[in-house]
């Protein structure tokens, strides 16, 4: 099965930069895509990122658009997400989620997603 383990969260004001790391261990199954969710205070959990791992193709929300990045280190079986910009409402509880099959049905739902991780929170200031 996979493990996963978030990092890189912390407190920032607006206009300064994050990035999330997430290290993934697949023990039985190989990693087809990794996405990036969040969830603010509040709010139901929301997609924010994804790429594929074979291809390196890379899907956005469009409230992150040109300003996050997706990016991923196959050797290190681990995805980042570089946030540059931040806006306050990109404050949220941030979570890495792996699809085995790496399918495109869905996938800004969390139900294309079979395992999670335990979240890393950032918080951005005015």
């Amino acid at each position: 099965q996979v493990q996963l383990v978030e990092s890189g969260g912390g407190l920032v004001q607006a206009g300064d930069s994050l990035r999330l790391s997430c290290a993934a261990s697949a023990r039985t199954f190989s990693i087809g895509a990794m996405a990036w969710f969040r969830q603010a205070p509040g709010k139901e959990r929301e997609f924010v990122a994804r790429i594929n791992w074979s291809s390196g193709d890379t899907y956005y929300a469009d409230s992150v658009k040109r300003r996050f990045t997706i990016s991923r280190d196959n050797a290190k079986n681990t995805v980042y997400l570089q946030m540059n910009s931040l806006k306050p409402e990109d404050t949220a509880v941030y979570y890495c989620a792996v699809s085995p099959s790496g399918s495109v049905l869905g996938y800004r739902s969390r139900r294309a997603y079979d395992y999670w991780g335990q979240g890393t929170q950032v918080t951005v200031s005015p």
